[in-house]
């Protein structure tokens, strides 16, 4: 097995390269990722500069662009063999809820799922680090189990670790996406310069974390396995807006 990983948190952090590890027991693993941290990158590219590779001393890839253009160009150009899966992470903090939709972790492994290839993204629940081969194992078992069942084509795994020892890990649970209150934290400060600046702040507290979700399985002790599908389309209002539009 071929594996592309990448992730938004930048080639040199910690958790890709204690997943790397992982997943080179079970397969060749091609690591490219970005030149610094690009957490809440999404889904952007990067279209107006050139983009440039670079081999470092590990082995690893670094590209001056975002984690989809890693993936991108992984599976483009850099590789010499088509990977047969894509992974991303193990990302620094949770990706629930509503962080999916601005994480670059989720973002790289829809670009993947882009090209055709199955993907799972990977996150640790914690800002603290202590426990990433947490994550690495249990996203190694689900890949071992994917060879039996293959994700469908419009569809990535969207995986979250609580920051414990394996040995304290309930199990997994598979869930649906819960929800933030919206954030209300930015806030405006000074520069050295007197100009004005404005920073973000925390996320917003849980607003839907009843069993079932991701936030409830984080916080019941168990991995949270998230299939999530790229068709954002709302298919169960397009009866009622032709006719309200009054269009077939």
């Amino acid at each position: 097995m071929r594996i592309l990983l990448s992730n938004d948190d930048g080639v040199h952090a910690k958790g890709i390269a204690i997943l790397y590890h992982a997943l080179s027991q079970i397969a060749e693993v091609t690591v490219i990722g970005p030149d610094r941290n690009c957490s809440g990158a999404s889904s952007s590219l990067t279209l107006l500069n050139p983009l440039r590779a670079t081999t470092l001393d590990n082995g690893f890839i670094s590209v001056n662009g975002t984690p989809t253009d890693c993936v991108h160009l992984g599976v483009n150009q850099l590789m010499e063999a088509k990977p047969d899966l894509v992974v991303a992470g193990i990302n620094c903090g949770a990706n629930l809820g509503d962080d999916t939709l601005y994480s670059g972790t989720v973002a790289a492994a829809m670009e993947g799922r882009h090209m055709g290839l199955p993907a799972i993204a990977v996150s640790l629940c914690s800002k603290r680090e202590a426990h990433y081969e947490t994550a690495a194992a249990v996203t190694v078992d689900i890949i071992k189990r994917l060879n039996a069942h293959p994700l469908p084509k419009d569809q990535i795994l969207n995986l979250n670790v609580p920051d414990i020892p394996l040995s304290e890990l309930k199990g997994m649970k598979v869930t649906r996406l819960g929800a933030r209150h919206k954030a209300e934290t930015m806030t405006k400060r000074e520069d050295p310069w007197g100009r004005e600046i404005y920073w973000y702040g925390s996320l917003g507290n849980e607003s839907d974390a009843g069993e079932g979700t991701d936030f409830h399985a984080i916080n019941s002790g168990y991995a949270s396995i998230t299939p999530l599908q790229i068709d954002m389309t709302a298919h169960s209002s397009i009866d009622a807006m032709k006719t309200w539009l009054q269009v077939d």
